[in-house]
């Protein structure tokens, strides 16, 4: 379980291709502290450590995790949003966070506001998919590539969020344009009240 607060960016050292899965290697701060089958979110997927160097270490993405997720567009040189699983006796800053990604999304809009930015994504519209649970409301929480952040304005199949300078600046979303493709999960707690909701209705 995550906050959605992210430690810090990761950099892509290494991608091998092995058969459906892929092996990524990154580098960050905390190497030294990591273990051999420990989790941390990537871009806010659960991933397991497999291997550690010095400065280094590894993990697998299975091919389920690639197809609903960006890391299959990783290149050597990306920054990936990290974070590792959460202290039980600490505070939650963000919201409750899965590591479990839903879905896809593309950014859309882009838009300075005196120093914070707008950013507008849009992900597929799935009826099916909303009444499960898989949407936003104004000022709920999402998480995009491993942030926690507040949604504003959304719609059937967009939302936008505000971003602060200290978040665009230690995160990847530096690295987000018009086109960019983020990583979704919706709030669990939506998810969990969409299953009530069928169970009443039977």
């Amino acid at each position: 379980m995550f906050s959605g607060i992210v430690e810090e960016m990761a950099t892509v050292v290494a991608i091998k291709h092995d058969k459906e899965n892929i092996d990524f290697t990154l580098t960050c701060s905390f190497v030294e502290d990591l273990k051999i089958d420990q989790s941390v979110s990537h871009n806010g997927v659960c991933l397991t450590v497999v291997d550690i160097t010095d400065n280094t270490y590894t993990v697998t993405a299975m091919k389920e995790t690639l197809l609903r997720s960006n890391l299959g567009l990783l290149k050597v040189g990306d920054h990936v949003n990290v974070e590792r699983s959460m202290l039980m006796n600490g505070r939650l800053d963000g919201h409750i966070v899965q590591g479990h990604v839903d879905e896809t999304a593309k950014c859309v809009g882009m838009k300075d506001a005196e120093g914070s930015a707008y950013f507008t994504f849009e992900y597929k519209l799935d009826k099916d998919m909303a009444r499960r649970g898989y949407f936003t409301v104004d000022k709920g929480s999402v998480t995009v590539n491993g942030v926690s952040l507040t949604v504003i304005a959304p719609t059937d199949n967009t939302f936008t969020v505000a971003i602060i300078p200290y978040t665009r600046q230690n995160t990847n979303f530096k690295d987000i344009t018009i086109g960019s493709v983020v990583n979704l999960e919706f709030d669990i707690l939506g998810k969990y009240i969409a299953r009530l909701r069928h169970f009443e209705e039977e």
